[in-house]
C-alpha cells in the first residue's frame, strides 16, 4: 500500500522548485491525493481539488508537470484524475506549503527598532512578506544579491514600474536586511520631495552643510520617486555629489521612479548616465496568481480568514496591490459594521461598488467602443454587428454589448439597434452572460481590462 500522504508531500516539493511562491500557494496548496490504484502497467491517481475553478486551472496548466512528477516517484506511468473533493484531514497545512510567502520570523520584525525608525525603515516590509512572481522576479533577485553584497552587487539598483506594484516595499525590505546584517550601517529612506524640500531648507537657512554631513555618510541611501527631482537644477547638483560621495566610498544606493531613467525628461544626462550604470529593472503590474498571493498575505497580517473562492474573486477584478489592500479593510470594516462573516455575496457587492467610486467607467462613443472590441478580437466589424453566432464571434459581441450597457449606459433598445437590429432580450441575456463570467473566468477580466486600454 502507498502511503498517500509522504507520496504527495514529496510530489509537492518536486513541483515548489518549478513554480514560484506565488503560484505554488495559489493552486498547488488547495490538493491533495486521494487514491492511488494500479491498472495493469500503470497507475491511475485521483487528485483532489478544493474548488472547480482550482481543479480547471491546474488541469489545464500543470497537468503535464504533475504526471512528470508522479511518475517518476512512483516508477511507471500514471493517468490522472482530477475531482472537486475537499480534503477532510488537511494533510498539508497551509502554513507548511506556503513558507516563502507567509513565513513570519518570530522577533525579525521587531528587530533593531530604534535603527530602523532612525533609518526611516518600516520593519512590516521585509522580504518575507513580499510575494514573488514572474512581474517582480528579476527585481526580487536583485534585491537580495544587493543585500548580500551592498555597494558591489549592483550600484546603483534602480527599480521602476508603475503604481502599487511594490517598488517601495522592495526597497525598503532591502533597507532593513541591510540594517540586521549590520546594524552599525548608516541606512536612511527618503523621497525625492524630502530630498528636495531638505535642500530648498538648507539654502534658506545657510545649513547645507549640515544636510551634505546627514547623507553624504550614508552606507545605503534609498531615494523613493527619484523623478521629482528631475527640472531641478540646484537640486540635481546637490544629489550629483551625494550620489559620488556614497558610492566612491563603497555605500549602496537604491533608487525607484515611475519609469526608467532614459524617460525621465529634464533628467541631467550625468545623473541619467550614472543611473544606467547600475542595474535597471522593472516592476510590472502583478498577475493573477500574484495579486492571489498578495492578498493571501494580506489577509494572514490582519487575522482575516479568507476562503480560496473570495480570493480569486478580488483578485479577478482588483489590479494593484494597494487596490487589494484597500479593499480588504473596507470589506473587513464592512463585515464588522453588518455584524456577518465575510462571504462571497458581500465582497461582490463591494467590488461593484469599488470599480463605480475607482472611475473605472470609461468614456468614449459607441462606435469607438466597437471599434475596441473588433481591434481587440480581431474580429471585422460586419462579422461583429451581423448575424454569425459562431463561438468566436458570438463572445467578443456579447462583451460588446456588456461594455455598451455597463460603462456607457445605453438603454437596451438601443444597444440592439447599434448591433444589427437586435431584440433588447437578447442584449439582456448577453450582460447578464457576461456579468456571471467575470466572478469566475480570468480571461474575461483580462479581455475586458484590454478594451478598456484600447479606449
Amino acid at each position: 500500500m502507498f502511503d498517500n500522504k509522504t507520496i504527495w508531500r514529496d510530489i509537492l516539493e518536486s513541483i515548489k522548485v518549478s513554480v514560484s511562491p506565488a503560484i505554488f500557494s495559489t493552486w498547488f496548496s488547495q490538493t491533495h491525493l486521494i487514491e492511488i490504484e494500479k491498472n495493469k502497467e500503470k497507475f491511475v491517481v485521483s487528485v483532489g481539488c478544493n474548488s472547480s475553478y482550482v481543479k480547471s486551472t491546474i488541469e489545464s496548466r500543470y497537468f503535464g508537470m504533475i504526471q512528470d512528477c508522479l511518475t517518476t516517484s512512483l516508477g511507471k506511468h500514471c493517468d490522472l484524475v482530477f475531482l472537486v473533493k475537499q480534503d477532510p484531514s488537511r494533510l498539508l497545512p497551509k502554513e507548511d506549503l506556503s513558507a516563502p510567502l507567509f513565513e513570519n520570523k518570530e522577533g525579525e520584525e521587531r528587530i533593531l527598532p530604534d535603527l530602523s525608525k532612525k533609518a526611516r525603515i518600516r520593519p512590516s516590509l521585509t522580504f518575507e512578506n513580499f510575494a514573488v512572481s514572474s512581474s517582480n522576479q528579476m527585481a526580487w533577485a536583485a534585491a537580495e544579491a544587493v543585500c548580500k553584497n551592498p555597494g558591489t552587487a549592483y550600484n546603483p539598483l534602480f527599480i521602476w514600474g508603475g503604481v502599487g506594484v511594490g517598488k517601495t516595499h522592495l526597497m525598503n525590505a532591502t533597507g532593513l536586511a541591510i540594517l540586521k546584517k549590520g546594524p552599525e550601517a548608516k541606512v536612511f529612506f527618503c523621497t525625492g520631495e524630502e530630498f528636495t524640500n531638505g535642500i530648498v531648507e538648507g539654502i534658506r537657512n545657510k545649513t547645507t552643510q549640515i544636510f551634505r554631513n546627514k547623507y553624504r555618510v550614508l552606507d545605503a541611501l534609498l531615494v523613493d520617486d527619484i523623478q521629482f527631482i528631475a527640472g531641478k537644477d540646484a537640486v540635481q547638483e546637490e544629489f550629483f555629489h551625494t550620489f559620488n560621495a556614497v558610492t566612491g566610498a563603497g555605500g549602496q544606493v537604491i533608487l525607484t521612479s515611475d519609469r526608467p531613467p532614459s524617460d525621465i525628461s529634464k533628467l541631467e544626462e550625468r545623473l541619467r548616465s550614472r543611473f544606467e550604470a547600475g542595474l535597471i529593472v522593472d516592476i510590472s503590474s502583478p498577475d493573477f496568481e500574484l495579486r492571489c498571493a498578495i492578498l493571501q498575505i494580506k489577509s494572514k497580517e490582519r487575522g482575516i480568514e479568507l476562503p480560496m473562492e473570495i480570493v480569486q474573486l478580488i483578485a479577478g477584478n482588483l489590479d494593484s496591490a494597494r487596490k487589494i489592500e484597500g479593499f480588504l479593510i473596507r470589506l473587513a470594516s464592512e463585515a464588522r459594521l453588518r455584524n456577518t462573516q465575510i462571504n462571497q455575496e458581500l465582497a461582490a457587492s463591494l467590488l461593484g461598488k469599488s470599480t463605480e467610486e475607482n472611475g473605472q467607467v470609461i468614456k468614449a462613443s459607441p462606435a469607438q467602443v466597437i471599434s475596441s472590441v473588433s481591434k481587440y478580437y480581431s474580429v471585422g466589424k460586419r462579422a461583429l454587428l451581423g448575424e454569425s453566432r459562431a463561438r468566436p464571434v458570438a463572445r467578443p459581441r456579447q462583451v460588446l454589448m456588456y461594455l455598451l450597457r455597463t460603462q456607457l449606459g445605453l438603454p437596451l433598445v438601443e444597444i440592439g439597434r447599434l448591433i444589427g437590429g437586435r431584440d433588447h432580450t437578447t442584449v439582456m441575456y448577453a450582460v447578464d452572460k457576461i456579468s456571471t463570467l467575470l466572478s469566475s473566468d480570468v480571461q474575461i477580466r483580462q479581455d475586458i481590462v484590454g478594451i478598456k486600454n484600447y479606449l
